[in-house]
């Protein structure tokens, strides 16, 4: 795939949108370094002491304020910031994964970025620029069902974690696409 342009003269583009609706592909597409929000999981864990592991994914399974200090580290341009990954096969975050450069575009994206609740402010408040992708939710379920049966669950169980999970998660995200600089409409392919 060819790079997509980023804006120019901005240090951090971010993407958000719904589970599903295709953040990661994109920032992958602009060709720059990406931070992912995903990195700033609580480990399973964390999240089993929180009592929150049925539910990872939803905002409160996140260091949110973890998030706001490394973007706004970024942001600043300092050096040698390093920031963690998300393996999918594992389902756990990998600290001190992603060198991320002090000058250029970066690239962020994940759910909340735009999420209008006291921790997730300060992850908007260091993004220059925030385009939220919105696709066609039986589009992006039936991409949720698939992702979920490669990584492991049964297509039983990965339409209760979408009916569960995702699909609540996705009703946030959406009403706060009102706080994006940009709304991109995708179509299915």
């Amino acid at each position: 795939m060819q790079a997509i342009p980023t804006p120019p003269d901005v240090r951090l583009l971010g993407i958000t949108g719904a589970p599903g609706v295709g953040k990661t592909t994109l920032a992958a597409a602009l060709g720059r370094p990406v931070v992912p929000m995903d990195g700033f999981h609580y480990a399973d864990v964390e999240l089993v002491r929180r009592g929150l592991l049925a539910l990872k994914g939803a905002p409160d399974t996140f260091d949110a304020e973890g998030y706001a200090a490394l973007l706004r580290r970024v942001a600043t341009g300092e050096p040698e910031v390093v920031a963690p990954s998300f393996d999918r096969d594992l389902e756990q975050p990998l600290a001190g994964a992603i060198r991320v450069p002090a000058v250029g575009p970066v690239v962020t994206e994940g759910n909340y970025l735009l999420l209008d609740e006291p921790r997730w402010r300060g992850v908007r408040a260091e993004i220059e620029v925030v385009w939220h992708l919105h696709l066609d939710d039986a589009v992006r379920r039936e991409r949720l069902v698939a992702r979920h049966v490669a990584f492991g669950k049964t297509p039983d169980e990965a339409l209760a974690w979408v009916a569960r999970v995702d699909d609540p998660n996705a009703r946030l995200v959406e009403a706060a696409a009102d706080r994006a600089d940009l709304v991109v409409e995708l179509g299915p392919g």
